[in-house]
């Protein structure tokens, strides 16, 4: 369980806080709309209602004992750079903050932020992704043009095993699950045989992927 500081109560703070209290971390909720700190009480440990570029509030919070400060400020970039730079400047262990361009990812970094999320742009690539291609089930973008894709059996593998496809040495891919029957098998090994009812987790380079699934 880690402590989080959450920032930006819109419809992708409000869906953060509730996935967070899913997972049973401990939130403290910020927002300067009354309304939105109200709809998010379910969901979080604490929460109060002020602007996030009040130093004077923000010290008040004790940002440096968060483990995570998420800044989800998305519709005033002023407020989001301005309350990014303040975290940091108050001794944040670790700052995630939202961009929805590039050059506003370039200027949150540059200010105290040490990751950034493009909500926006990563729900738009797994859309285009995930709908055009017959065999994709889900897909998670990684660092340096890798990721995992979940994937159909394709049909000329249905009755083989991993050992006879061997699509490590062939495509430089690894098998991380079989998916069967809705339940995760994580004990992949040379001879596990795939079926028609079977997907599996896959990760590798989106090219070879694409190459080896003909995506």
């Amino acid at each position: 369980m880690k402590t989080i500081l959450l920032i930006g109560l819109g419809r992708f703070g409000k869906h953060v806080a509730m996935k967070l209290h899913e997972l049973k971390h401990e939130v403290m909720a910020i927002d300067k709309n009354e309304q939105r700190v109200q709809d998010v009480l379910g969901y979080v440990t604490n929460a109060q209602i002020g602007d996030s570029r009040n130093e004077a509030f923000l010290e008040s919070l004790g940002v440096g004992n968060y483990d995570v400060c998420i800044c989800c400020i998305g519709n005033d970039f002023q407020s989001s750079l301005e309350t990014t730079a303040l975290l940091k400047d108050l001794g944040a262990r670790f700052v995630v903050s939202r961009a929805a361009r590039d050059i506003q990812a370039k200027f949150l970094l540059r200010n105290g932020a040490d990751e950034i999320v493009y909500p926006e742009k990563q729900l738009a690539n797994w859309t285009a992704i995930r709908y055009t291609s017959d065999h994709i089930l889900d897909y998670i973008e990684l660092d340096d043009g890798y990721a995992i894709f979940e994937v159909e059996i394709p049909r000329e593998w249905v009755g083989r095993t991993v050992g006879d496809i061997d699509i490590r040495r062939k495509y430089n891919i690894n098998i991380l699950a079989v998916k069967r029957d809705g339940k995760l098998d994580v004990t992949v090994n040379p001879d596990t045989c795939f079926t028609d009812r079977d997907a599996m987790l896959v990760l590798g380079s989106n090219k070879d992927i694409h190459k080896c699934f003909h995506i």
